[in-house]
């Protein structure tokens, strides 16, 4: 037993068990992204268990979105924190990913066996294009809640244009860093906050740090691809913010356009079939890892969906570990929430290249057009879950 949990008394430890036992109930049935997790959230662990009221509910979760990362794992794992310190977060964190990082494993290797053994992957073939209809819906919806003014649209547009042009991973973080500063640059527009010294303690964020230097640093001297592949993963979850949504651009630049790990219709099958699993969308980064080292065999692509699943969950619970402890000195600056408008801004953009550059491909052919429109018509004007659509395009794919 962790030696934190060890001292707890009787009770405590108790609570601390069903707390864990209601996370992995959320980790299995929260389907629907950021939104619908925060709902549930709020229904079990706020109403149903009083972990936390609902305003420290709704403060960590907006701390989760101001960071990178994922926010509803950054949401929870902070919620563990808070009642149980690091040792419980860690738990929560691993007990959070687990069904949805085991099932997109599965995936991948699923996918890598029918391509080995000649099979059809024809039962999958709506799933690509529904996938391009999801980041569509996801990149319009982003954009109404960020894009507030002539500015904002502007960063949005440049970011899309050039995430287009240069199909890079290394633009990602500069298009980002480019907004943040716009909008920065805008601070006095910001409501004035009364500020208090900060009191930061360092820890975590060295960690977080020291293993972005050190994982770039060994990936480039030994050129190993599991050290690699964690070094690519680290890297895109120390930069996005947004969420899932942002992070599949992000995933596509990295391992399909720049590196060809992946090709583009598993990227996409993937992608698709992500949205019918409950937990966090970053849950992708598994898939991604076991078809990145399939040449390993069956250890080497369970390594690689590990590697790949610590890499992108690390630095998101680094850094709210980290800004946790001073998130409300913090916020109080102006130039901190103006940034963000601009980051936000951005990352509409970059979701807005993503989705047309995985439709170009699919242009000339009429029925995948179809399901793209149909896909987005659905999400936009019926309450019919994605992971139903998901449901619905296997089914049609195995009978038509």
């Amino acid at each position: 037993m962790l030696p934190y949990l060890s001292t707890v008394q009787p009770v405590r430890r108790i609570r601390i068990f069903i707390f864990l036992k209601d996370v992995l109930i959320l980790a299995l049935t929260t389907f629907g992204g950021p939104q619908v997790h925060l709902a549930m959230f709020y229904e079990r662990l706020v109403l149903k268990r009083r972990y936390v009221t609902e305003g420290e509910l709704l403060e960590l979760n907006a701390l989760g979105q101001v960071l990178p990362g994922p926010t509803s794992t950054q949401t929870i794992t902070a919620i563990g924190f808070k009642i149980g310190g690091p040792n419980l977060a860690y738990l929560t964190l691993f007990i959070w990913v687990l069904p949805a990082v085991s099932i997109m494993t599965a995936a991948g290797m699923g996918i890598y066996y029918l391509e080995q053994q000649k099979l059809s992957l024809q039962f999958v073939r709506f799933i690509q294009p529904m996938a391009v209809g999801f980041m569509v819906v996801a990149g319009y919806r982003i954009g109404q809640k960020v894009i507030k003014n002539k500015v904002s649209l502007a960063l949005a547009l440049v970011a899309a244009v050039v995430a287009y042009i240069f199909r890079s991973p290394v633009m990602t973080p500069i298009v980002l860093l480019v907004g943040g500063l716009t909008t920065a640059l805008t601070y006095q527009q910001q409501e004035r906050m009364a500020k208090k010294p900060l009191h930061v303690q360092w820890a975590n964020f060295f960690l977080w740090f020291g293993v972005f230097i050190g994982a770039a640093t060994l990936g480039a001297y030994t050129q190993l691809l599991p050290v690699r592949l964690f070094e690519n993963f680290y890297r895109n979850g120390s930069f996005v913010f947004g969420g899932g949504q942002v992070l599949t651009p992000m995933l596509y630049n990295e391992f399909v356009a720049f590196k060809h790990y992946l090709t583009r219709e598993e990227f996409l099958s993937g992608l698709g079939l992500v949205q019918a699993v409950p937990g966090p969308v970053f849950a992708f980064a598994s898939y991604i890892g076991a078809l990145s080292m399939r040449d390993a065999g069956l250890s080497g692509q369970f390594w690689g969906s590990f590697i790949s699943t610590a890499g992108i969950f690390l630095p998101g619970t680094f850094l709210i570990f980290f800004v946790y402890r001073f998130w409300e000195q913090l916020k109080r600056y102006r130039v901190v929430r103006a940034s963000l408008e601009g980051i936000n801004a951005a990352s509409t953009g970059l979701t807005a290249a993503a989705a047309i550059a995985l439709f170009e491909p699919m242009a000339p052919y009429w029925p995948s057009v179809v399901v793209v429109v149909l896909t987005i018509g659905v999400l936009l004007y019926t309450k019919i879950p994605p992971y139903v659509l998901i449901f619905i395009g296997l089914v049609a794919g195995v009978i038509l």
